[in-house]
């Protein structure tokens, strides 16, 4: 297996020879805005059959889902698993194994969201990746990008600006100076098994020393960055909030713009007629607001200068045909309110796109198309079943209760709708 492959599909049903027959579901495919009525057979993992009739398949463990939503596994894409504590100067200080650890529960409680898969944007590696597809975490698998690249005084070199250390290597980051120093670092973290090398080009709320409009890392920087990246078909996200740093980055290769704030009309459609994504992550910043423990007082006006932009800038890149990602981008106790980025995205954008941003388009940003986020034979069974209709009331992914069943691979994470059968008096 390639050093970064996952084993997808792997996990092996009950009655695997017969597979498992989800039956009377309402089917959200990931895409189409109709709901089908049907079933869907899974064996080994994958997707085999999806039909408007009802199949009877010999040996198969049948479920009734009672016409409630079927629909895609969700993707977080900008998911910070080793960001166990709201201080990055914390994450720093954590010992790798103790900070392996701790992220735990983050990944667990993320699964039971819904989450089945998330892209972690700065500081997991093939350790803890490997983890989770053995089995030691029950969690979403993880397409890990190693740590990310910033420059001297950038958004990841989390130093406070009397810091004596002179260290490169910090707990999510590393600090890289130069073309040549950028090039080695991400042909390093690719060779580790990278799915994906993440940069950083302006400023960022909690880091201490970088204002917002700053811009980071040089045009040949970037440029090696995406290079490199493109000799093991892999491609780079880059933080960018102001509109001159998501242009130049989308000029020089960058594939995935994160947060994008301060977009304005006319690079929304620059980044669109490019045919790279904007994954936003407005809850973070309203998790922030709502709790701010442990901000500086500079990362607090910063906070305030971004977060009043979010939702125009969403409006602007749908506006503009942008393929809009989901994102949620939270640290420490923070993620508790990961699908609460369904209510605050729903505000600028319809209940369908936001589910489509979930599932299908970030399947096509992590290029897994046709393999996640989708209900369609041959993909991976990650599944969902709503009690309700999500496309009418998005924040039912909000409440634990609305997901009865989920299914990462063809295994079973939660059934409480068989066991919602069993107690229905027979005859």
């Amino acid at each position: 297996m390639p050093p970064h492959a996952h084993s997808l599909g792997s996990d092996v049903t009950p009655n695997s020879a017969g597979g498992l027959l989800l039956a009377n579901a309402q089917i959200f495919d990931g895409a189409k805005a109709e709901l089908a009525h049907g079933d869907v057979l899974i064996r080994d993992g994958a997707i085999v059959d999806v039909s408007t009739r009802a199949l009877a398949v010999d040996h198969a463990r049948r479920i009734d889902v009672g016409g409630r939503t079927l629909m895609p596994g969700l993707i977080d894409a900008h998911f910070h698993a080793y960001a166990t504590s709201r201080s990055v100067s914390e994450i720093d200080a954590t010992h790798p194994v103790l900070r392996a650890h701790r992220a735990r529960p983050l990944l667990e409680n993320a699964l039971r969201r819904g989450f089945t898969t998330v892209r972690d944007a700065a500081g997991a590696d093939s350790g803890l990746a490997r983890a989770v597809d053995e089995g030691l975490i029950d969690g979403p698998r993880i397409f890990f990008g190693g740590k990310a690249l910033t420059q001297t005084g950038g958004h990841g070199d989390m130093r406070d600006a009397d810091a004596a250390c002179g260290c490169n290597s910090l707990g999510l980051t590393q600090i890289v100076d130069g073309a040549d120093a950028v090039r080695l670092a991400a042909r390093e973290e690719l060779r580790r098994g990278a799915h994906q090398i993440k940069i950083f080009v302006s400023g960022g709320v909690v880091s201490p020393t970088d204002p917002i409009w700053m811009d980071q890392f040089s045009d040949d920087e970037i440029r090696a960055a995406v290079e490199e990246a493109a000799t093991r078909r892999a491609y780079v996200l880059a933080h960018a909030y102001t509109a001159r740093s998501i242009r130049r980055s989308v000029a020089l290769g960058v594939r995935s713009i994160e947060h994008a704030n301060l977009i304005d009309r006319e690079t929304a459609k620059f980044v669109a007629d490019r045919g790279a994504f904007v994954d936003p992550t407005l809850v973070t910043y309203d998790a922030m607001r709502g709790s701010n423990e442990g901000l500086l007082p500079q990362s607090l006006a910063k906070l305030r200068e971004v977060e009043g932009a979010g939702l125009q800038a969403v409006a602007y890149c749908h506006e503009a045909g942008v393929r809009l990602g989901f994102g949620t981008d939270l640290l420490g106790d923070l993620h508790r309110h990961q699908s609460h980025e369904f209510v605050l995205r729903a505000k600028v954008q319809a209940p369908l796109d936001v589910l489509r941003s979930a599932t299908s388009i970030n399947a096509e940003l992590l290029q897994q198309q046709g393999k996640l986020g989708t209900i369609a034979p041959g993909a991976i069974a990650d599944l969902l079943v709503v009690d309700g209709n999500p496309l009418e009331d998005i924040a039912l992914l909000e409440r634990h209760e609305s997901l009865p069943f989920i299914l990462k691979a063809g295994r079973i994470v939660r059934d409480e709708l068989s066991a919602k059968a069993s107690e229905v008096p027979a005859g």
